[in-house]
């Protein structure tokens, strides 16, 4: 059983501004005929529908010893500390104390975030941010694998 496993869904207003791409769409074909503007409304609408699907899919798990963000897989051992940030944090820390060496799975609807210090001397990657809906439940899964390793 994996002891976490969380999808960055986007909000549901978001699948609305997609169908609203298709219909502008649709509008700006509309000159050219009906064909034209039913293609654009279909094709409009399911290519800005697979762009909201595919930022919405982003995954964060804790599964075999690592964890995985995104495309990133890091073993428990190679992480540190892990501090829960408030909306404000979650905020200043994607802002103006973000280091542009650290690794952001960075999710603007997503009000909470963890971040984890990489205590890897080989890594130049000073900590990781995760965008994460529930900060505190991640880091209670980091601290379970690390102490069961």
């Amino acid at each position: 059983m994996q002891p976490y496993d969380e999808r960055l869904t986007v909000p549901r207003s978001w699948w609305l501004l997609a169908v609203g791409t298709g219909v502008a769409m649709a509008l700006i074909l509309f000159p050219f005929g009906p064909l034209p503007m039913l293609a654009g409304l279909v094709g409009g609408g399911a290519l800005a529908m697979m762009a909201v699907s595919s930022y919405g899919s982003a995954r964060i798990r804790v599964v075999a010893g690592s964890l995985v963000a995104g495309k990133a897989r890091i073993p428990v051992e190679a992480l540190g500390e892990a501090t829960v940030l408030d909306p404000e944090e979650t905020v200043a820390w994607r802002s103006h104390k973000a280091d542009p060496r650290a690794f952001m799975l960075l999710r603007s609807y997503v009000p909470t975030a963890l971040k984890v210090d990489v205590t890897d001397p080989a890594d130049p990657t000073p900590y990781v941010y995760l965008s994460t809906r529930s900060p505190k439940r991640l880091a209670e899964a980091l601290e379970a694998v690390r102490a069961a390793h």
